[in-house]
């Protein structure tokens, strides 16, 4: 039988609403500097959204297919399963940019649903078919050759090998690989859900497994598991700030010290939430959270589809809260209606115990 956290899906929740608010502004010309992304190196409270997304992803998967695993004779239709999985959210990502216009020329190929459904896909298959030792070294093996590969190797036609925009080692296989058509719109030259920079990503969902491992142990006390857990974090943050001085800390480029730093960051919110919630039993807050997190894709997938039918519809609310707020409130107050929006079909489906399951 499956354990299920309730902390797991509060903060797979919270991840998914700050997700949605910081995705949806009324207007891109007034945002709060802490709800924008940075615009090379560094680290807002923004970026750190998609990274604990992707973290929690790897914790959900050592819950939800560790009774699998052990069946070590049903790992085919299994494998089946997984790969069905990540294609429909694959092609669910794909959709969003063919939609209403259906431009293949133009078709941004990656994006942030493709990028899950290929972390999704290999740290699954990872989970199944290696022990935790050989995962823990797969991780940092990743960064440690993203590193190198990133600061070393030269950049063909364009010179040393550098880390700024469009001119860099990821950006040239991008455009290489995908031609610039079929990249970011915002860049063209380069994609920050790109090819190489989805290797360090899947260490980013690699932590989440090796974290899940840790919390499922029967053998540990809950104040050790979460103690543990804690201090762990806060030595992956520290690791990511003195890598930071050597490889730094780029969303866009998803560093190796972006997915220490960030990873310890998610780490210590999770050990946090699982003390208050699992263990304290601290839970009259969580249901609006949790309702997010059981069906987070699907909040998701909403939230983007609903402001692309109805166009103009976060412009439509901007100019309506204009007329009460500056304009940076205005835009703010957009963009929690539309977590509350989303937050009713979730709410719902919550109260009625429907999972939609892809």
């Amino acid at each position: 039988m499956k354990q299920r956290l309730l902390s797991l899906d509060f903060f797979r929740g919270l991840t998914v609403a700050a997700m949605i608010l910081v995705n949806n502004p009324g207007s891109w010309s007034y945002i709060y500097p802490p709800l924008e992304h940075s615009k090379w190196n560094g680290c807002t409270p923004t970026d750190l959204v998609f990274p604990f997304f992707l973290f929690m992803v790897g914790v959900s998967v050592t819950f939800a297919l560790s009774s699998r695993k052990a069946d070590t004779g049903g790992h085919g239709k299994l494998m089946l399963h997984i790969f069905r999985r990540a294609a429909i959210i694959f092609a669910i990502g794909l959709a969003f940019r063919l939609i209403p216009s259906f431009d293949f020329y133009n078709l941004r190929i990656l994006g942030v649903l493709q990028r899950i459904a290929i972390v999704f896909l290999i740290i699954s298959i990872l989970y199944i078919k290696t022990g935790p030792t050989a995962r823990i070294w797969l991780c940092f093996s990743f960064l440690v050759i993203y590193w190198l590969l990133m600061t070393l190797v030269p950049v063909p036609g364009i010179g040393p090998a550098n880390l700024e925009p469009g001119t860099n080692l990821a950006a040239w296989l991008d455009r290489t690989v995908m031609g610039e058509q079929h990249l970011w719109k915002q860049a063209r030259t380069w994609d920050p859900e790109g090819i190489l920079s989805t290797l360090p990503a899947i260490s980013t969902g690699l932590l989440g497994i090796m974290t899940g491992d840790w919390l499922r142990r029967k053998d540990k006390e809950d104040a050790v598991k979460v103690s543990w857990l804690f201090v762990a974090g806060f030595l992956s943050v520290l690791a990511g700030l003195v890598w930071d001085g050597f490889f730094p800390i780029n969303k866009s480029l998803w560093t190796s010290s972006f997915v220490l730093y960030t990873g310890g960051l998610a780490a210590m919110g999770l050990a946090l939430s699982y003390w208050l919630i699992d263990v304290q039993r601290y839970q009259r807050f969580t249901p609006p959270f949790v309702a997010f997190g059981r069906n987070a894709i699907t909040a998701y997938v909403l939230s983007g589809a609903i402001p692309m039918i109805f166009k103009g519809m976060s412009g439509g609310m901007f100019r309506g809260y204009s007329g009460f707020f500056s304009p940076l409130n205005a835009s703010l107050a957009a963009a929690i209606t539309l977590v509350l929006l989303m937050f009713i079909p979730v709410w719902i489906m919550y109260k009625r115990n429907i999972i939609v399951k892809i």
